[in-house]
Formats: C-alpha cells, structure tokens, sequence
C-alpha cells in the first residue's frame, strides 16, 4: 500500500489538496485532527498558542493502526501539519503544501484565529517550517502551491510517477 503524506502552514491547502488527491487516485483520505479527537491524543491545552498538545510518537503508532484499515485499497493520503512527522519507512511520497502569504493571511483569518495565532502561523510559512522538516525527515518531497488553486490532474502524475502508480 502506499502512503502519501501531506504536510504544510495551517490554512495552506493540506485539506483541499488531500481530498482530491486521494478521490483521483482512488486512496483512502485520513484526517489526522479526526483521528486525534477519536482516540483522545491531545495531552492538554496550549493556551499561549491556541493549540492541543500532541504527542507525535503517540500519533503515529495510532496512525499506523489506522492506515491497516485500509489494507484493501491502493493507498492512503494522510493530512497534517503534523504528518511530516510519519516514520520515513513507511512513507511513498512527501508533500508540502505552501501558499502566499496575503492569501493565506485572508484564510487564517476567516477562520477568526486570533492576531497572534495569524502571526505565529505566518511566520511558519515564512521560515519554511514544515518545508524544511520535511526535507529533513524525507529527502525528495514535492511542493505544491495552492495560492491559485491546483492542477490536481497534475499533481497526481508528478506524485504517481514519482511512486510508480
């Protein structure tokens, strides 16, 4: 089974993008905060940052349970800024969603996330965070740019040739 991960900014596609590479390619979408809430993973409240506390080991040995799941499909694509934390081993291909900074600005916003929250998620697009852990963890990723919306025909060649479906 193959298994693509797609990791990127808070507000920067992940979702979107997630959905329709999966329905394309006929794979199994797993929302990693949908897991996290099913299975009880947040370790308290960061109030500061306006976010769970998540134990990535932990997630990933639930993940990994999960993806078993769907062992009769082709594949699963699964969705988090937190996914680029997925053992390499086990991952076909790396995705890292990016986006403009106005545009994404704007989404964070309609989201009514507070002033620091904006800031503190800008600044992630801004250093390349999930970029460069990605890079880190996993060596050849793609990067898509959802700033106009995505080609999503095209993405699913580049992504398929470059896992060989």
């Amino acid at each position: 089974m193959k298994v693509i991960i797609v990791t990127g900014s808070v507000g920067s596609g992940k979702t979107t993008l997630s959905k329709k590479l999966a329905g394309m390619m006929n794979f199994e979408h797993v929302d990693v905060n949908k897991v996290i809430k099913e299975h009880n993973l947040s370790e308290g409240y960061d109030k500061k940052r306006e976010t769970k506390i998540i134990d990535t080991k932990k997630l990933n040995a639930v993940l990994m349970k999960e993806i078993r799941k769907y062992k009769d499909r082709k594949g699963v694509v699964i969705d988090s800024h937190l996914s680029h934390h997925f053992p390499k081993r086990h991952v076909s291909a790396c995705i890292v969603t990016k986006c403009d900074l106005k545009v994404l600005e704007t989404r964070l916003r309609k989201r009514k996330y507070s002033g620091e929250k904006v800031r503190e998620n800008l600044d992630a697009e801004i250093f390349d965070v999930c970029l460069n852990e990605a890079k880190e963890n996993y060596g050849k990723i793609f990067v898509v740019d959802t700033t106009e919306g995505v080609d999503i025909g095209l993405v699913c060649k580049e992504i398929g040739d470059g896992i060989g479906i």
